[in-house]
């Protein structure tokens, strides 16, 4: 049994049982994928996939339980060359993270300064996409860390960590009636046409639930997956918005005034998403203490390891 059979057999699941598509990933030519697959069967004496003619369609039962394996033991490997690169060179190395808009947007600029300041010799890449991508770029291990508010928690493969609480606040034109509310209420905010976040980013769950809760049906005219173009519809005068407290500054988004709306919706939870059994260098923990004090050495290991 060969390391490259059992990447062959993972990269064909990643890449939805295309053979080619996986081939190209590898490196590889699609004969040369094709017979390390047939060389594995062949050794474990019972099919991997599921064929239908010669195109593989999914996982047989003991496929399923082989390729659990497989992505330990390649993590496992991975693991071992991280240490190396620890031992030789502790400054040196990339820390690659996945997140969302708003939080690259509006909360990792300072901690990144102060990462970079530390440890200049360490490469950072920054990927962005929906929280779904996300979760899964670290279940997968295509990154070290995830960070994110929604449907973080849907992948069984990652350890979350609570990051910090959050809320949102209610953006209006300088002029707008709802300025003149105390307390400012949900049957308030549904008199007017609404742009927020799009489902399934930046904590719109908490808020449809609020909602619901109160039996009010709220006019969302338009959403988006973040605060800057959610501002820019503010700016034309098409409605009101609600978004993350973070991503509001009076300075930078004038006319337009925040009103604090913590009181109508539940705080969200922003969380950090690490694949379980991940071994992380020394200065992606530095970075977790930055972002978030409380993620001490031990806290960490104390998730991604039991």
């Amino acid at each position: 049994m060969k390391l490259q059979q059992l990447r062959s057999v993972q990269e064909i699941v990643r890449r939805k049982y295309s053979v080619s598509t996986a081939a190209q990933a590898l490196h590889m030519t699609q004969p040369g994928i094709s017979n390390q697959i047939h060389q594995l069967e062949q050794e474990l004496g019972t099919p991997i996939f599921e064929r239908y003619g010669k195109r593989l369609i999914g996982m047989t039962p003991a496929g399923v339980l082989i390729l659990g394996m497989i992505d330990k033991i390649l993590s496992e490997v991975e693991n071992i060359k991280l240490v190396g690169k620890e031992v030789n060179n502790k400054r040196q190395g990339i820390l690659s993270i996945a997140t969302t808009h708003t939080q690259a947007r509006y909360v990792l600029p300072p901690i990144i300064k102060q990462f970079r300041a530390s440890y200049p010799e360490v490469h950072l890449r920054m990927f962005q996409g929906t929280p779904q991508q996300i979760a899964e770029m670290a279940a997968n291990g295509t990154v070290d860390l995830a960070i994110a508010t929604e449907s973080i928690g849907l992948f069984k493969e990652l350890a979350l960590l609570p990051c910090y609480s959050w809320n949102r606040c209610v953006i209006v034109p300088s002029n707008h009636p709802l300025l003149l509310c105390n307390p400012l209420t949900l049957e308030d905010i549904a008199k007017y046409p609404i742009i927020t976040y799009i489902t399934g980013f930046t904590g719109r769950s908490k808020l449809d639930q609020a909602f619901i809760n109160k039996k009010i049906t709220p006019n969302i005219i338009l959403t988006a997956s973040d605060a800057d173009v959610i501002k820019t519809y503010l700016h034309l005068g098409l409605g009101i918005g609600i978004i993350a407290k973070m991503a509001f500054n009076a300075t930078e988004d004038a006319p337009l005034k925040s009103i604090d709306a913590e009181n109508l919706f539940e705080s969200s939870i922003t969380y950090v998403g690490i694949r379980r059994g991940a071994y992380l260098r020394g200065y992606a923990y530095d970075f977790l203490k930055l972002f978030t004090p409380s993620l001490t050495h031990e806290v960490i290991d104390r998730a991604i390891y039991t």
